[in-house]
């Protein structure tokens, strides 16, 4: 009727309470932020269910590896009601329509997600101004907009979709990302939209005197890989005091054995490795000195290393360019644990009309000028590879001659083709705005707001997660079991027990499959009880328990 303005959240004892253990992460989501600006930049129409249940029931739902809100039509509404305090939590018709109520306003999660993005920077000064930058495509496999193909290096194969290039720290948690439907290429995307919001909301930059005073200072250090190599962008990027750290893309020659030397290196991680490393000063092909890194590996192969960070040492370089792996590493977990290509809603909207894109003619042509190349290069190979017997006969002469003749004559066919090829597409222009595109190649750009929006509560979960996995791990005999338990918990039956006089909600966790599990389990239950975290819309005070002898 409307007249419930919204719910109380109440809870009552309960036991063996399906995926109670998801209810361990709520002081690690609410310190990253998920309630910190829900009242003050979402509004929607006053009902059953409270503004923050919507955003915990997103949250928890990434956490247990629920993909898709259409999965939430096989879980038990009534148990995942008692994790949030209500009797029940919103069918996915209501939820889905919540959704369109919070992302209704234009840009508000954009704007949401600006904000964590520089509260969460600002709590890491630590990663010593290091942000690792990285494309990745979001495959569209779908009919209602026949977007642009670009290369999936991980299907190497051309196929539609969006790219959105990630902004991480050194350890790989994220930041931001950018979402681009027509992909100008990483250096255009850093040149035009990444390092300005960086130069702008980056924490610990140096004053305007500091920079003056002193010309080897930078910024912060933007680490990505060969496809953002160009030696104009460094240079560039040296004059805005933003050094850069990327591979060489031309290294040339191998440099001798005896210039390696090993070093100690530790990782992001914390393990401790030994790299043989040279470095050399290297002068680009615009004149620009940059610093030159080697890494020797034990095949003999060597792996080169380009940075304008010119006051740090060796190592540090070294460890901020290897350590790569993390971001990769994240952008795969995201894809396989928390669906991150996965559409949230259905439809298009239009793109602006002076967006600049890849004309399709000039890349018909260019594709058939490439083919026409490889085609040529194959027959002057097999013209060079015709070759007569020691004592040839009359008729071997004959067939040799003829072979010859129709090699010649097909290659002078095949340059005649390509040099009109070459000058069609010199006539050609390499780019149009979207409105000077034929109507058949026009192409609007998927709904993106609630995409964003529920992108932004996964990289929410996914730094509560691995906040709790850094607690475990320090109980842990391997590190790299962290997630794996953190997983597990996350999906552990537990025990309610709410005490209204003490003011405290108790979440006890059935015991785990091992005794190492168990004593990580309550090494982190001390730690999150220590926080006195309040469950959103109640007075009670959360305590982390796990049931069975200590």
């Amino acid at each position: 009727m409307g007249l419930l303005r919204q719910a109380p959240v109440e809870f009552e004892a309960a036991a063996d309470v399906p995926l109670g253990g998801v209810l361990w992460a709520l002081p690690a989501l609410l310190a990253e932020g998920l309630l910190r600006h829900s009242r003050k930049l979402f509004a929607r129409p006053e009902g059953f269910y409270p503004l923050e249940t919507i955003f915990l029931v997103r949250a928890f739902m990434a956490l247990v590896r629920v993909r898709s809100l259409e999965a939430l039509r096989y879980e038990p509404p009534g148990e995942w009601g008692q994790l949030v305090g209500l009797d029940r939590i919103p069918e996915v018709r209501t939820l889905r329509q919540k959704l369109g109520q919070l992302c209704q306003r234009p840009g508000v999660a954009t704007s949401w997600s600006s904000q964590l993005a520089q509260e969460w920077m600002a709590a890491q000064p630590e990663q010593d101004g290091v942000y690792y930058a990285d494309g990745h495509v979001r495959v569209y496999h779908g009919k209602l907009a026949a977007l642009p193909r670009r290369y999936v290096a991980r299907q190497k194969l051309c196929l539609r979709g969006t790219t959105d290039y990630w902004i991480n720290a050194l350890d790989g948690r994220p930041f931001f990302l950018v979402s681009r439907p027509v992909d100008p290429g990483l250096i255009e995307v850093l040149r035009t939209e990444i390092v300005p919001r960086l130069l702008e909301d980056a924490p610990g930059q140096p004053t305007a005197a500091a920079l003056a005073e002193d010309p080897l200072l930078h910024r912060f250090s933007l680490v990505f890989d060969r496809a953002g190599y160009s030696p104009e962008f460094f240079a560039e990027q040296k004059a805005q005091r933003v050094a850069v750290i990327t591979y060489h893309k031309f290294p040339g020659q191998d440099w001798p054995e005896a210039e390696f030397t090993s070093q100690p290196l530790v990782l992001a991680n914390g393990e401790l490795v030994t790299l043989a490393l040279a470095e050399r000063g290297t002068c680009l092909s615009n004149g620009l000195w940059v610093r030159e890194i080697r890494e020797r590996e034990d095949s003999g192969h060597q792996v080169s290393v380009l940075a304008t960070d010119y006051r740090s040492e060796l190592r540090p370089l070294a460890v901020r360019m290897f350590a790569r792996w993390t971001q990769e590493n994240f952008l795969k977990y995201m894809r396989e644990h928390y669906a991150i290509d996965r559409l949230v809603e259905h439809g298009t909207e239009p793109l602006p009309e002076t967006t600049i894109v890849v004309n399709p003619a000039w890349r018909k042509l260019d594709s058939q000028i490439r083919r026409e190349q490889v085609l040529r290069e194959r027959d002057h190979a097999a013209f060079g590879a015709l070759n007569l017997s020691a004592t040839p006969e009359a008729p071997e002469l004959e067939a040799w001659q003829q072979q010859k003749a129709q090699l010649h004559q097909t290659i002078t066919a095949r340059q005649t083709r390509l040099e009109e090829l070459k000058a069609q597409r010199k006539k050609t222009p390499r780019h149009l705005t979207l409105k000077e595109l034929p109507t058949a190649d026009q192409f609007p750009r998927l709904r993106a707001e609630r995409k964003h929006f529920v992108d932004t509560i996964k990289l929410i979960a996914y730094r509560a997660e691995t906040a709790l996995v850094a607690t475990a791990r320090e109980a842990l005999a391997r590190s790299d079991d962290g997630r794996a338990l953190v997983r597990e918990l996350m999906r552990t039956t537990a025990d309610l027990h709410p005490d209204l006089e003490q003011k405290t909600l108790t979440v006890c966790l059935q015991p785990l499959p091992s005794r190492l599990q168990d004593q990580a389990v309550r090494r982190l239950a001390e730690k999150l009880t220590a926080t006195e975290t309040v469950f959103p819309g109640t007075d009670l005070r959360l305590v982390f328990k796990l049931n069975g002898p200590s």
